[in-house]
């Protein structure tokens, strides 16, 4: 800050407002307001000066705080396939002030958080969009509190179950098939049900989506990925959990981490005792 004071000072400032945004799939995009690129942090920021953030505000109280970010879609950057794609969903965008004039003289944050609901105001790849940039105090909107349940409440691999992924990920190739199935190279058949499919190739890359149901050389997504995936395609496929006591103790040996209280009686005890 000590440093972007200078750019401050003058009474005709030569200031550009920068966002960073962090996709969940490893890529990270850089927009500038100034009408040139300018390199900063190792990131280059891309001149994109009809993207304009509404009023930004800050307070010490536990109040979510929110603003848009709304702009015309570009073709090299923020495309409307890859809106679609949801390739921008719960991306971490942080927004700051920047000297054009000396990108090294520092920044001046302005806001940070994820990016929220983005919406496109007119369909094509020519139209525009409105994107909500929800702040750090948003994770209080959350539940934070669990309910007793039979089944396990963590996510096969995370830092509460321990299950190591690596081997239970294996590379394939992949392609259409019939039904909204997937065909796979993999073997594994039902273990991957319950898993993720990550595409690694082709117009789809970096996209990950869940996996339903599985059998001998197919899997079923969730959800229809944005382009057909052509016969081929590099992919990689990491089995799954039905989230039961048996499958973590017989299948994963990982009994000791199981959240969940399979032994506690629930609402069907009394339908084994019939006429009680």
């Amino acid at each position: 800050m000590s440093g972007f004071q200078d750019s401050l000072d003058p009474e005709v400032t030569t200031l550009a407002i920068c966002w960073r945004l962090a996709r969940a799939d490893g890529v990270t995009l850089g927009f500038t307001t100034h009408d040139r690129p300018l390199d900063i942090g190792g990131v280059r920021y891309a001149s994109l000066p009809g993207m304009a953030p509404s009023a930004i505000s800050t307070g010490d109280g536990l109040e979510v705080d929110t603003m848009e970010v709304a702009g015309a879609l570009s073709a090299d950057q923020v495309t409307a396939a890859d809106l679609a794609a949801g390739r921008f969903d719960g991306a971490a965008v942080t927004i700051f002030m920047a000297d054009w004039a000396d990108p090294a003289a520092g920044t001046l944050p302005l806001a940070r958080g994820t990016l929220g609901e983005v919406m496109r105001a007119v369909a094509g790849d020519g139209g525009s969009f409105t994107a909500e940039l929800r702040g750090p105090t948003a994770v209080f909107d959350a539940t934070a509190v669990e309910t007793c349940s039979p089944e396990c409440r963590a996510e096969l691999g995370d830092a509460r179950c321990r299950v190591d992924l690596a081997p239970l990920t294996v590379p394939a190739t992949a392609g259409e098939g019939a039904d909204g199935q997937l065909s796979v190279s993999a073997t594994g058949g039902a273990n991957f049900a319950g898993g993720r499919l990550r595409v690694l190739g082709g117009a789809n890359a970096g996209l990950d989506v869940r996996i339903v149901d599985a059998g001998p050389g197919w899997i079923l997504p969730f959800e229809p990925l944005p382009q057909p995936l052509a016969a081929g395609t590099r992919v990689e496929l990491r089995e799954g959990c039905d989230r039961r006591f048996a499958t973590c103790r017989d299948r994963f040996a990982n009994a000791l981490n199981f959240r969940g209280e399979p032994h506690v009686p629930g609402g069907d005890l009394l339908t084994r005792f019939p006429g009680a």
